[in-house]
């Protein structure tokens, strides 16, 4: 396998379009309200998929550092797990996109200025800080969320409300009511998602010390959280 295939498996490119449906509700949203900035939905969009990757990055190394990902794992073989990726690889790769990401929230927050007040501009660095955060210590750290059950929430926030309310805000510099079943909805979608995959884990992670919300409450009641998550 050549190192840029290598590369795009350690990138997981299967999960850019979950972290992008959110920036294209919201601003489907504030079209419709008759707000357009083409450089903010082209920003908006680069800014999530780095972000994306960071976190994929993210995770991959750190549930390989913390021994998670291991031969008793259900799920495809990620790239520092097979030895395809060293772990100092990937460290440069994570470092690479802290900054990639960096640069495109600011600049995305540079393109939208002109729409905001300085305090929302100020609102959104740490945005954007918070995001970066989100991304590493879902499992790097020695505390990382990941690991304390606290995964589905920080989806359903980030993936969900910072993203088609936050993209909506960049636009428009103001809130509609509407947004919020809409992003609740992109929101519980995406945790679904997380939680799959956590039903398809929830052995290894157990045996692993990674207690996700399947793992705290059973295989069984995952299984109607789920179906309640899909359904909400």
């Amino acid at each position: 396998m050549s190192k840029m295939k290598i590369w795009l498996e350690a990138f997981r490119l299967r999960t850019l379009p979950l972290s992008l449906s959110g920036i294209f509700l919201g601003t489907f949203i504030a079209l419709h309200d008759g707000f357009w900035n083409t450089g903010i939905f082209v920003f908006s969009l680069t800014t999530t998929l780095f972000f994306q990757v960071l976190s994929n990055l993210s995770n991959d190394l750190g549930d390989y550092l913390k021994g998670t990902d291991n031969e008793n794992r259900l799920g495809p073989m990620r790239s520092t797990q097979s030895g395809a990726i060293t772990a100092s690889q990937m460290k440069n790769a994570v470092r690479l996109f802290v900054l990639l990401s960096s640069i495109s929230a600011g600049t995305l927050i540079f393109v939208a200025s002109q729409n905001l007040s300085n305090q929302a501009i100020w609102l959104y660095v740490i945005l954007g800080v918070a995001c970066v955060l989100a991304a590493l210590l879902y499992t790097l750290g020695k505390k990382a969320y990941g690991y304390n059950g606290l995964g589905d929430l920080f989806v359903f926030i980030f993936f969900g409300l910072v993203s088609v309310i936050g993209v909506y805000g960049l636009y428009s510099s103001s809130f509609s009511w509407q947004l919020l079943p809409a992003a609740c909805g992109i929101g519980l979608l995406s945790t679904s998602v997380l939680n799959l995959n956590n039903l398809r884990d929830h052995e290894n992670d157990k045996e692993s010390g990674k207690r996700t919300m399947v793992v705290k409450m059973g295989f069984i009641k995952g299984k109607e959280y789920h179906t309640a998550l899909i359904l909400a």
